[in-house]
This record gives structure tokens, C-alpha cells and sequence, in this order.
């Protein structure tokens, strides 16, 4: 299974949900982005961009079950999902492990035991920070405390010097 045919099943699965869509695909670009500027192996490369593409799988069933799409339900709902996900495909079951483990632990930033995992913390987080308008504190302390790869931290760096100026 190649990364466009995760995409075009993520996509489908994500039933015209536009937020959902979008919100993927810039996690992939940054993921994709910051992997080739850490130089990962190819395996490494289409893992990252794997667990990018389907990292909130969880969030349509956790809007139904729980009202909200709250990082701890999806962590908490994400592995039943990615082994259906991938049921039929041919990738490994150790590749398939791993991006379910990543999945199941992308809101937390403690205990992160990989470049894989390590990336899709960053990755999510440039989305999110926009997306969820993070304060200039915020993006800082990520900076300074989770971010790890040079790539994502200059990243981080450049699309929000304006609020990490604005809160010197």
C-alpha cells in the first residue's frame, strides 16, 4: 500500500468531513517536510507520513461517542480503528504496529521513544498551533521543552516568529 492509496482511503473515510481532510494533509506535508530534512531511511520516511495521513482516525467515532474529538479519547479509541484500517492491506504487521502505537500516543509528549513518534509530535503541533491560535507562551515552551529536530524547530521558528516576538 502506497502513501497516495493511504491517502485516497483516508480520505474517503474521512466522508467529505473538509476540516478533517485539510487537517491531515498538513500534517502530512509537515511530516513529509520535516522526515526529508532529518534525512530518515525510506521505511522510516513512509512510516512518518503513514501515521501522519491517518493520525486522527479516531476523531469522527469520538465526536459521536463523546461529543469532542478529545486527544485522550482518540489515543484511547485509535487502535481498533488503524488494525481495520489497514486489515486488507500489505503492508507489515510490524510497520502497521507501530504507526497504531504512534497513533494511539500523538497528544502525549512525554515517554516519546522515537524519531517516528518525535516528528508526528511536531508535525501535528505546527497544524494545531495555528489552527487552535496557541499563544506565543505556548509555541515557546514547545520550542524550548518537545521540540527535537532541527527541521521542526526551524519550522516552529519561522511560521511563528510573530507571536514568539510579540511575547518577548
Amino acid at each position: 500500500m502506497t502513501v497516495a492509496e493511504v491517502v485516497k482511503k483516508m480520505v474517503e473515510y474521512s466522508k467529505g468531513d473538509l476540516h478533517d481532510i485539510n487537517h491531515f494533509m498538513k500534517v502530512y506535508a509537515y511530516a513529509k517536510t520535516i522526515a526529508e530534512g532529518e534525512n530518515l531511511s525510506p521505511e522510516q520516511q513512509k512510516l512518518v507520513e503513514v501515521t501522519a495521513v491517518v493520525h486522527d482516525i479516531a476523531c469522527p467515532l469520538c465526536r459521536v461517542k463523546y461529543g469532542n474529538a478529545n486527544g485522550k479519547h482518540q489515543e484511547e479509541e485509535s487502535a481498533a480503528l488503524i488494525e481495520e484500517f489497514f486489515a486488507d492491506s500489505d503492508l507489515p504487521k510490524e510497520f502497521v504496529n507501530r504507526v497504531s502505537y504512534i497513533v494511539s500516543h500523538h497528544h502525549t509528549i512525554t515517554g516519546i521513544d522515537g524519531i517516528d513518534y518525535q516528528i508526528m509530535i511536531e508535525a501535528d503541533y505546527l497544524v494545531n498551533a495555528d489552527e487552535s491560535n496557541f499563544s506565543g507562551n505556548n509555541v515557546r515552551n514547545m520550542l524550548e521543552k518537545v521540540f527535537k529536530t532541527e527541521t521542526g524547530k526551524f519550522l516552529l521558528q519561522s511560521m511563528y516568529q510573530k507571536r514568539l516576538n510579540a511575547e518577548e
